[in-house]
């Protein structure tokens, strides 16, 4: 079975609201660029089997808002406790968890996890733009994953491309 891991940061979090770091909700830009990477998901065929998300808000509901533009069901969105503070390994044993039944899977989290988990996968094997942000927020990794989930490491996947919302038109393509 053809495998893709679909790796999604969060969209833009609101740090004016007074609430703790899970509770943290997106901010404007944080919503439509959520929205923009689904349109594109969408429009690139590009739709998972499951979608497993943090159950912060931020992550949950970036997951629910490109769910949405997708036209997938949000039935289909698994919240895992363990991607909220999760680090690469942590986020690799999730992947290796997956169902096997699963042939494309969107994991929607957080830095620095995120960042760290791309650049395991592809073995450093990736170029940081001038910013230095390798994943910004809204920003998807798509991977060729050889195989299992439950044997995924860098020399099973394939890293076919980061799109950040930023390279996006406004309506997502």
């Amino acid at each position: 079975m053809k495998r893709e891991l679909l790796i999604l940061r969060h969209g833009k979090s609101d740090w004016n609201k007074p609430v703790d770091d899970f509770h943290r909700p997106l901010k404007k830009r944080g919503r439509k660029n959520a929205t923009r990477i689904g349109v594109w998901m969408r429009a690139q065929g590009i739709i998972p089997d499951i979608i497993v998300s943090s159950p912060a808000v931020r992550a949950e509901e970036t997951a629910r808002l490109a769910a949405e533009a997708m036209h997938f069901s949000e039935k289909n969105i698994v919240k895992e406790p363990a991607i909220y503070e999760a680090g690469w390994n942590e986020l690799l044993q999730i992947v290796r968890s997956l169902p096997k039944t699963a042939g494309r899977v969107l994991l929607v989290g957080h830095n620095t996890g995120i960042d760290d988990f791309v650049l395991f996968l592809s073995e450093g094997k990736v170029a940081i733009p001038p910013d230095g942000k390798l994943m910004p927020t809204a920003a998807l990794a798509r991977f060729s994953v050889a195989g299992a989930w439950r044997k995924i490491d860098p020399r099973r996947t394939r890293l076919i491309g980061i799109v950040r919302p930023r390279q996006l038109a406004s309506d997502g393509r």
